[in-house]
């Protein structure tokens, strides 16, 4: 455990600083719509603070046992809204990752499904599952320390679930079969029927 805390320790401090102003200057972007993903190598007062605060509470995570080496903050005009840690082992549950924790409570706080004005600092590059959970929230803004590449070094691969995502249903390594379309789009025709539905 000894050994595994000094390379996720020695990682951080290897881990280029995130910058809040990143589309003038950053040195990896990724645009999804009007979500800016990205990695940067430059850094101004704010954004470290928000991120090294991450790391702080990732690394606390770690030594008391209770997930990965995980952190995020949810923050809007430039205040922390919202923090989560990984705590998949210790409630064993594997959607317990930092962002869906930092997400669900910032939820909670605003009293709100999405999180627009806001913005996400997470200690490593998002998984598939969080990334999702990101765009559902309407957060603007992704800023990741460790890529996923660093994760997968100590063990947290992602890639195998992006490939995955990337195939046939049918052919995926959990197979997967269409049963009953007919009954569930007469369940989708209630919802469209109904006016007092809530879009998101």
């Amino acid at each position: 455990m000894r050994k595994l805390f000094l390379r996720i320790a020695y990682a951080f401090t290897l881990v280029p600083p995130i910058e809040r102003q990143l589309h003038h200057r950053a040195s990896h972007v990724r645009k999804h719509g009007a979500l800016l993903f990205v990695r940067t190598t430059n850094t101004t007062s704010d954004s470290e603070v928000f991120m090294r605060r991450a790391m702080e509470l990732a690394i606390k995570n770690v030594r008391a046992g209770k997930g990965g080496p995980f952190s995020a903050l949810v923050v809007k005009s430039g205040k922390i809204i919202a923090q989560g840690t990984n705590l998949v082992t210790s409630t064993n549950d594997p959607t317990a990752h930092a962002e869906i924790i930092a997400i669900r409570a910032a939820c909670k706080k605003l009293k709100h499904f999405e999180l627009k004005g806001c913005e996400i600092f997470a200690t490593c590059e998002p998984c598939p599952m969080c990334l999702g959970a990101i765009y559902w929230a309407r957060l603007e803004r992704i800023y990741f320390a460790a890529n996923s590449a660093d994760a997968a070094a100590i063990g947290f691969d992602d890639s195998f679930i992006y490939s995955e995502l990337k195939k046939p249903a049918e052919t995926r390594v959990i197979p997967a079969a269409q049963l009953l379309r007919k009954d569930a789009l007469a369940v989708f025709r209630e919802w469209e029927l109904n006016p007092n539905k809530i879009k998101y």
